[in-house]
């Protein structure tokens, strides 16, 4: 990431209350960018955003992102070179309890976020890029023992995976019908969709999910319990897709034409681990006694394996994955310790994007 490129830049991040948000708004600080947020109000509690005290970084207008005129409204006022799209309902299970609010916001929101740059456009705004950031679940899973490539079929057998793999769709429409590739000058707007795998970080408290959950279980005392511990999953830290999504925008604002598409941000090839070997690795961290136990019964379906190819964005962007999923776990720990212990959230937080970005 070059940090010349960002310094002054004017950033639009949407759903950056969440865990992802928090960070890259953090992220995007470090390098000295200007960052708005739009978005509703924290998801969790506690959550990062709050006690991370990162609104005195960011102004933020508290708004839903189904709200096109407010929506359009903030984009307007605040004149954005970039837009990040992340507000999302981003949970798989919540999406089986509540599927047309999930897909009202991952479909409609990327509408509206889109017919507003849209009308900005029209009426003088000088946008430069978005970045849609969907998920790695946007692919027809068919189980493959190989990675997904941006080629491949879009699918999603779950309401949450279906409504990203339609938020690809609605991008790519939106792309080629009011934003076509001619030539970088023309069409003004470069926008691209980013697709990731399962991130960890600190101050993740989001319910359902691996690592959140175990660790409330651990400080607890209590035994985890997990539900498909032979399921794969591309584990990665939260500051290698950022990481990807911001080096992306530095290509579509320099050479747009070459670069509005879709794009995965995932581990290497050693990163796609079970979950059982991931709460093994977790309880070792944690010691005094930390141990799991798989709960039997009827689930939900969630896919067994899930990898993707990143070839395209380590050849083209020359983005990598700089922690392995091993140091991942020791980032999330080392995290949760300074949480423990009352410490300074933010302080943290900037001393691992520092030392993501010296490695």
């Amino acid at each position: 990431m070059n940090k010349e490129f960002w310094k002054g830049k004017k950033v639009l991040v949407t759903g950056h209350t969440g865990f992802k948000g928090s960070w890259l708004c953090l992220l995007l600080s470090s390098l000295g960018a200007t960052v708005t947020g739009y978005s509703l109000r924290p998801p969790t509690s506690p959550s990062l955003f709050e006690l991370g005290q990162i609104e005195r970084l960011v102004p933020t207008r508290y708004a839903d992102i189904r709200d096109l005129n407010s929506l359009q409204a903030t984009i307007l006022e605040e004149k954005p070179d970039i837009i990040i799209h992340m507000a999302a309902q981003p949970l798989v299970r919540a999406s089986y309890l509540n599927p047309v609010e999930t897909f009202e916001i991952n479909i409609m929101g990327t509408v509206n976020l889109l017919e507003a740059v849209r009308n900005a456009v029209h009426q003088g705004i000088s946008i430069k890029a978005v970045i849609n950031v969907t998920t790695d679940k946007c692919y027809e899973n068919k189980e493959w023992l190989w990675g997904y490539r941006e080629n491949d079929a879009l699918g999603g057998y779950d309401p949450y995976s279906n409504s990203k793999a339609c938020s690809e769709l609605v991008t790519d429409a939106y792309r080629k019908s009011f934003f076509p590739i001619k030539n970088y000058e023309s069409h003004g707007v470069a926008i691209a969709t980013g697709r990731a795998g399962n991130v960890i970080g600190g101050g993740d408290w989001a319910a359902d999910r691996l690592i959140p959950d175990c660790l409330r279980t651990l400080s607890e005392g209590a035994t985890i319990k997990i539900r498909s511990p032979y399921a794969i999953r591309p584990w990665q830290h939260v500051l290698d897709p950022l990481s990807g999504y911001l080096l992306l925008a530095e290509k579509l604002v320099e050479d747009g034409t070459r670069y509005s598409e879709g794009w995965n941000f995932g581990p290497d090839d050693d990163g796609g681990k079970t979950v059982e070997w991931v709460v093994k690795h977790l309880c070792a961290k944690w010691g005094n006694g930390a141990a799991y136990e798989v709960e039997n019964g009827h689930h939900l379906h969630e896919a067994h394996y899930l990898k993707l190819d990143c070839s395209k964005a380590k050849f083209k962007l020359g983005w990598h994955p700089k922690w392995c999923v091993e140091t991942a776990i020791v980032k999330v720990m080392e995290w949760s310790q300074v949480y423990q212990s009352n410490g300074d959230l933010m302080a943290i937080c900037m001393k691992q994007i520092d030392e993501y970005q010296n490695k």
